[in-house]
């Protein structure tokens, strides 16, 4: 299996403070980050503007929401804003419009992803409290996807994935899974600010897909994200970007929001991906997302329809036959995900222990029994699910209460904190971070830029790296490097 990781945008209020300072609050925040880490980034390989079907744009669109708060106040292009970190755990941190956004290290294991998801959450709420007691203000941060007045921040998830894949084949072959996937790891959402009003909704993301695939990623959003920017080398490499996942406090949903997605692209890799034709894809995500009946039907081109439940059975069906007996944690995705199914086609409560949307909105019908739905104190709540301080956190008590599925052991996440996967390029990342600091020019997903002596020299993080063992024992730069040739 090839790289994937997860970019989580944080929500961020300070006390006092308004939308309009929202820019400076994250900037501020990010550079608050205790721990020992790389200050910049190395940004000349980004290539935002480029679309995997071979053009570029000559701009990407704002959205006019946040836009109106920036009108009069000076902007700085983010290559030149201080607020940057790598972190020793390979991990990066940083503004990312507004929002303090961590990109967790390149994994090869699901088990890793999550563990350092996790680690992220971790970190961010250290970096929180130095933030606090900087400032003197009470800051909360939440791991969601909207601030309830029109304004969407995303949840990314990114896999390497060979470039001989063509686009139409990654379209046709992820959209039905991208669009019906939220019924299983959906987190879920009170009301309703785009499009068809609703109670309760089983996405957070899904209202704010307005086209099929595009470039962008803050206005006009799609399902089926096209930017071209592989962080690798573009000839063998596309990064599939996916935009449209949610933000997960479950470690079981991230598990198999990665875990599914993974398993469609080897079926499109081995040519055994299901195929279906939906109809008006966007519309569907919100109809599926909004449907309170929980019947979840969807509208195919040859004037008949199916169930978003048979979409991810075909899905399923098809990795049990030609990917069972893989790996471990593929048979573990797959066993899963077949019991998921199983205990959401019988009653999706069953799934309370798991998935967001259910283990939320069973929480709130409970609290509702007694003191009825009111929708300002059931977006109150869940605010308070996605709090990330445990002190506060709906999501916390869940856990003491042992209503959450627990997947991996504590100590792993703490481990994350500190340490990248040994089988990534991340470990060089994290290692350079570590160890030689003083010697890093610049720093980035593929390259990092070294002062050995007089000399500046660059080097590749490479794709295929697996070993981090014979490095932690290099005690200088010269030795390293050699350790890496």
């Amino acid at each position: 299996m090839s790289l994937f990781g997860i970019e989580t945008e944080y929500g961020l209020s300070v006390e006092g403070h308004t939308a309009a300072e929202q820019m400076e609050d994250s900037s501020a925040f990010v550079s608050s980050f205790p721990f020992h880490a790389y200050e910049g980034w190395d940004y000349s390989n980004e290539t935002p503007r480029n679309d995997i079907r071979g053009f570029s744009v000559e701009r990407l669109e704002s959205d006019p929401l946040d836009a109106q708060w920036d009108v009069g106040r000076p902007r700085f292009p983010e290559k030149e804003s201080p607020n940057n970190r790598v972190l020793v755990n390979g991990a990066r941190f940083y503004n990312d419009h507004g929002h303090p956004e961590y990109a967790t290290p390149e994994c090869r294991r699901i088990a890793d992803l999550v563990a350092h998801d996790l680690a992220g959450e971790r970190l961010v709420r250290e970096t929180a409290k130095a933030y606090e007691k900087r400032i003197g203000k009470k800051v909360r941060v939440f791991k969601n996807n909207s601030d309830y007045h029109g304004a969407s921040y995303g949840t990314h998830e990114n896999y390497l994935v060979p470039r001989s894949i063509s686009f139409e084949k990654l379209l046709k072959g992820l959209l039905p899974l991208l669009i019906t996937r939220p019924i299983l790891v959906g987190a879920g959402k009170v009301g309703s600010e785009v499009g068809r009003p609703c109670k309760y909704q089983i996405s957070q993301r899904a209202e704010f897909l307005h086209e099929l695939a595009n470039v962008e990623t803050l206005y006009r959003r799609p399902i089926f994200n096209t930017r071209d920017e592989p962080h690798a080398d573009a000839k063998k490499w596309l990064r599939l970007h996916v935009i449209c996942g949610d933000a997960n406090r479950m470690p079981w949903s991230t598990a198999m929001k990665v875990g599914m997605t993974r398993i469609a692209l080897e079926l499109l890799n081995i040519g055994e991906c299901p195929e279906w034709q939906i109809c008006q894809p966007t519309r569907t995500a919100e109809m599926l997302s909004k449907d309170e009946t929980l019947k979840w039907q969807v509208e195919l081109e040859n004037n008949s329809w199916t169930t978003g439940l048979d979409i991810l059975e075909s899905y399923l069906a098809a990795g049990e036959r030609f990917l069972r007996g893989r790996d471990a944690e593929t048979d573990w995705i797959l066993s899963e995900w077949r019991l998921a199914l199983l205990d959401c086609s019988t009653d999706p409560m069953h799934l309370a222990d798991r998935v967001d949307w259910v283990a939320k909105l069973k929480m709130f019908q409970e609290y509702a029994a007694s003191n009825g739905w009111n929708h300002h104190t059931m977006q109150s709540l869940e605010l308070e699910y996605h709090d990330i301080d445990p002190s506060v956190s709906l999501f916390s008590t869940l856990e003491k209460m042992g209503r959450v599925q627990k997947i991996l052991d504590e100590n792993r996440i703490l481990d994350s904190m500190t340490t990248p996967p040994g089988d990534t390029r991340a470990f060089l990342r994290g290692d350079l971070v570590k160890k030689f600091r003083d010697k890093i020019a610049s720093l980035g997903w593929k390259n990092a830029t070294l002062r050995i002596g007089d000399e500046i020299r660059t080097i590749e993080l490479p794709v295929e790296w697996k070993n981090g063992a014979n490095l932690v024992s290099a005690n200088d730069i010269q030795e390293w490097l050699r350790f890496l040739e």
